[in-house]
């Protein structure tokens, strides 16, 4: 049995608690508090051992993979398909723009069940769907075709965006969240930069349905795996409340005059540092385990509108909305950018050429994951040590402040390069500089959403889904004139001017973020007190 490392502290008089105030670090001792507490149960996924719990993971990220390889190769076929069929430029981002439809609308009708049924068949109905979707690209013949397998594929990857952090905040504490986020979003990068530079090979060298042909056989293997070794990591806890009197999560009913400082008297008594594992409770077996469902009785209708109340209502889901949005916007115009002029002099690529321009932007984002994941959760351990063991979310904003300047330097690289017709060289270091803000400004604001709510995570990353779709789709399919009437070089300017001003919200979330998490804890309460999985009260 483990044993539970307990200490009694006494904050300063004062101190506002609100949705994400965590006592992470105590000030006398070198472990950190887990926040969420792990019941004794040794099947709580919080209690998984290691092995356990990255096998679990590994599997999504497999899925994670695969997912947004199918999703982001399409554009590297682009030349051969006019080519072959009967198509137009016009046709192909319309079905780009399907596709992103299918990822916005999708997440708002799946996501509900994920909540009533559990992760695992939502996981396993996903990557079916994309196998189905993914046969479809590798036959499609017409206009039609090519507008509807993107649509359906689309449908397939919509719950990804979403279903991963659940599963991530099912899994792991606070403390570990950029780190698993930045794998998820490493994972994101690798499908998006480097499979459209295999892509591109296999549609130079076996004929640009063969790449779908590939999707094929991996996404086999992956549902293959998923059935067999996938476990749910939904979990209700068996009472509501914590054993003893421990809390290091704590809400208020009063009203408070909000400082940057302090103004309610602490109730915190008890922390948790190590898992304690209960050995008189028996645990689940494989079958059980790998159950198809694991249902609960909370009604699911909630689920569809109540992303759309968080979305508008809590400003740290709009900030993530919004910088998900905006930035996966822009790498949609850079990825239709480069399939529509490197294809053309002075660069004549070809589909091999147009995959090897992602290469950079994964090194990039590469070196992005260790800064926004990694380096992120061990600034937010120093940083709550200073505040005297107190961690805020707030905390994740001051390394999102230097990699904001980062996506417009890349933009203004790639597009006044490419309209100069610069060397292949420029347009790949402004692409370079472009990934790497893409992961860190990302990661953090994933974790930062995720530390705020992390009892509603799964409905307030629907509604930040359904954004970056949206936004995505309208910029899609206005491109094409949009380009016609300002050129690749202005256009460029005013998506690096845009971007820096909306990569700036982390300073206006230093300065009241806290006082609107604050605004937010009755009705995140009242959301959270409704999810038959919720740890914190």
């Amino acid at each position: 049995m483990t044993e539970i490392h307990r200490n009694t502290q006494t904050f300063p008089p004062g101190y506002v608690w609100a949705p994400g105030t965590v006592a992470l670090k105590d000030r006398d001792v070198s472990k950190v508090n887990l926040f969420p507490i792990p019941s004794s149960d040794p099947d709580d996924p919080l209690n998984w051992s290691s092995f356990r719990k990255f096998l679990n993971f590994g599997i999504v990220c497999s899925y994670i993979l695969w997912t947004f390889v199918q999703l982001d190769i399409g554009y590297t076929a682009w030349g051969p398909m006019l080519e072959e069929i009967n198509t137009s430029v016009y046709v192909l981002n319309a079905s780009a723009a399907g596709n992103y439809a299918g990822l916005a609308v999708g997440c708002i009708f799946f996501m509900p069940f994920v909540h009533k049924y559990g992760r695992r068949p939502l996981y396993l109905f996903s990557s079916a769907v994309q196998l189905a979707g993914c046969i479809w690209q590798a036959k499609v013949v017409d206009n039609s075709g090519i507008i509807g397998a993107n649509i359906l594929t689309g449908l397939g990857g919509a719950i990804c965006e979403t279903v991963v952090q659940i599963t991530i905040a099912d899994i792991f504490f606070v403390h570990q969240h950029a780190t698993m986020n930045g794998w998820y979003l490493l994972l994101t990068s690798i499908g998006a930069f480097l499979g459209p530079v295999a892509s591109g090979y296999v549609a130079e060298g076996q004929g640009w349905r063969w790449m779908w042909w590939w999707c094929v056989i991996f996404l086999s293997i992956q549902l293959f795996v998923s059935i067999f070794f996938y476990e749910e990591s939904k979990y209700v806890p068996q009472s509501r409340e914590i054993p003893g009197n421990q809390s290091n999560h704590i809400f208020s009913d009063q009203k408070v005059a909000v400082s940057n400082s302090t103004s309610l008297e602490p109730v915190q008594r008890g922390n948790v540092t190590e898992v304690h594992i209960d050995p008189t409770i028996k645990r689940k077996s494989y079958l059980q385990r790998m159950a198809m469902v694991t249902k609960t009785d909370a009604p699911i209708f909630r689920h569809i509108y109540q992303p759309f109340i968080i979305l508008f209502t809590f400003p740290a889901v709009t900030y993530t909305a919004v910088t998900f949005g905006c930035v996966l916007a822009c790498f949609a115009i850079l990825v239709t950018v480069q399939a529509i002029y490197l294809i053309e002099p002075p660069y004549n690529f070809g589909p091999d050429g147009v995959g090897l321009v992602q290469l950079p932007p994964f090194i990039g984002a590469f070196i992005g994951f260790f800064v926004g994941g990694w380096l992120n959760d061990k600034s937010i351990m120093w940083l709550s040590k200073r505040n005297q063991g107190i961690y805020e979310p707030e905390q994740r904003m001051w390394m999102a402040i230097p990699a904001s300047v980062t996506i417009p330097v890349g933009l203004l690289m790639f597009g006044i390069g490419i309209a100069n017709g610069a060397h292949w060289i420029v347009l790949a270091v402004g692409a370079a500089i472009f990934g790497f803000g893409f992961l860190v400004c990302l990661d953090i604001a994933l974790a930062y959403c995720t530390d705020c709510y992390q009892d509603i995570i799964g409905d307030a990353l629907v509604g930040v889904v359904f954004t970056r779709n949206a936004v995505s789709v309208v910029i899609l399919f206005v491109l094409e004139d949009w380009l016609e009437g300002m050129g690749v070089r202005n256009l460029h300017i005013l998506l690096a001017c845009l971007m820096w001003a909306i990569l700036m919200i982390p300073l206006a979330l230093l300065k009241f973020g806290k006082r609107w998490r604050l605004w937010t804890h009755g009705r995140y309460k009242a959301m959270a007190l409704r999810q038959p999985t919720f740890r914190t009260f």
